[in-house]
């Protein structure tokens, strides 16, 4: 999820054909989006197929649309872990719920976060760093949600741990991202059932699926202290509906090690970033100045990059990201202190454009993305392997702003894109 650049209603890659895209393409967050598909559904009919990445997954959006949202699918990064069964039974246990949306990567990277700081014996950022892959790839004892509290005590005794997760295998490459990541295909259950329901699940691999990078060849380790883990995700804002659960995840590790007999205590501090940059550079800066070593964290690009510069990257501070997905994390001048549970938006990309010509059958699509790192970038990542890997023709991409009181008129240049 998702930044700032760009002039809206801007477009590109204008095409030859008539009338409509086959296929619309709206990437943003359910704030903006009510809106947005409010002054969609008031121009149009709904014979365009809609296709929309994770920033809009709120099973509360078609209500309050006031539309069933039936021509609407969606991609998401998906729980597809070796031990995603485990995680959704301890979430359901501690909170009565399911899980939803990013949850299983806010889980893992609190989870990594934790092992790491355990095998590195102290709250230091540069050597809770230096565990990071060692605790995260092969090899090692496997570690999962179900044995946790086990694979804590292991690596503070400076055994070799391999955290397999809920979201991933969690094997980091050399970027800091995840080396491989299953994605859903879901669709709105209606403006009265209040949920989406994930049609398929599509696994994708990396180039280097162990993973590749810089890691420590063994942890000091030691027991008899406490290990400090910050949590910094969106109580508020934009993302507040998605970023609650994912807080609760995240919350969850340090719950199983302190109602555990292990001699070590997890004191996780938890900070809102509003889905606002200057609010989450704050909240970013509360953490550091607390000593906090690690963070699970921030949920959007928009927020995650210049917390990572303003504050992580400057006071060697590791933050990794369960949901920031725009490609310019991957590309931060970061010294290693910058990782990510989500996958990029580089894979996010080609799968909606495999999605929009096999699944949808579309030849012809416009983008409308929120005018920001994510929409952008996505955007056109989308634009890109759509026209290159699957002959489609892209009509338009044009950008919208965010907290407008209508989009009827860049909704109604979408629609018209193809005159």
């Amino acid at each position: 999820m998702g930044g700032e650049t760009e002039t809206p209603g801007e477009t590109t890659g204008s095409g030859g054909g008539s009338g409509s895209p086959d296929v619309l393409v709206v990437i943003g967050y359910p704030q903006d989006g009510i809106q947005l598909f409010r002054d969609y559904y008031s121009q149009s009919d709904g014979s365009e197929q809609i296709l929309i990445p994770d920033g809009l997954r709120d099973p509360a959006l078609p209500g309050q649309v006031g539309n069933d949202m039936a021509n609407v699918t969606g991609t998401a990064p998906a729980a597809g872990g070796p031990n995603q069964q485990a995680f959704a039974d301890q979430f359901q246990e501690e909170y009565g719920n399911a899980p939803g949306v990013f949850t299983s990567q806010s889980y893992d990277s609190a989870a990594i976060g934790i092992l790491a700081n355990a095998a590195a014996g102290e709250n230091n950022g540069s050597a809770v760093r230096d565990q990071m892959r060692r605790i995260a790839n092969p090899g090692g004892m496997e570690v999962g949600p179900q044995n946790l509290v086990e694979g804590v005590e292991a690596a503070a005794n400076g055994e070799d741990v391999n955290y397999q997760g809920a979201s991933s295998a969690t094997n980091f490459d050399q970027n800091g991202d995840p080396a491989s990541a299953a994605y859903a295909i879901w669709e709105f259950l209606g403006a009265d059932e209040q949920g989406t329901e994930t049609q398929e699940v599509q696994n994708f691999e990396g180039q280097n699926p162990d993973g590749e990078g810089p890691s420590a060849d063994s942890g000091p380790g030691g027991l008899g202290r406490t290990v400090s883990v910050g949590i910094l995700l969106p109580e508020t804002g934009n993302l507040a509906s998605t970023g609650q659960p994912m807080i609760q995840a995240a919350q969850l590790p340090a719950t199983l090690v302190n109602d555990s007999d292990v001699d070590l205590e997890v004191d996780a501090q938890t900070e809102d970033t509003q889905t606002d940059p200057s609010a989450g550079v704050a909240a970013a800066n509360s953490l550091v100045n607390a000593g906090v070593p690690f963070v699970c964290g921030t949920a959007s690009s928009g927020v995650n990059v210049p917390v990572s510069q303003q504050a992580f990257i400057p006071n060697q501070v590791v933050g990794c990201s369960p949901s920031s997905t725009a490609l310019s994390v991957t590309n931060l001048e970061d010294d290693d202190y910058i990782f990510r549970t989500a996958p990029s938006d580089r894979l996010q990309g080609r799968v909606m454009a495999q999605v929009a010509s096999e699944r949808l059958e579309g030849s012809s699509a416009a983008t409308l993305y929120v005018n920001n790192d994510y929409g952008q970038q996505l955007s056109e990542r989308f634009a890109g392997v759509f026209q290159d890997s699957f002959d489609g023709e892209v009509f338009a991409q044009i950008a919208y702003n965010q907290n407008e009181s209508s989009y009827t008129s860049v909704v109604q240049e979408a629609l018209s894109s193809g005159n």
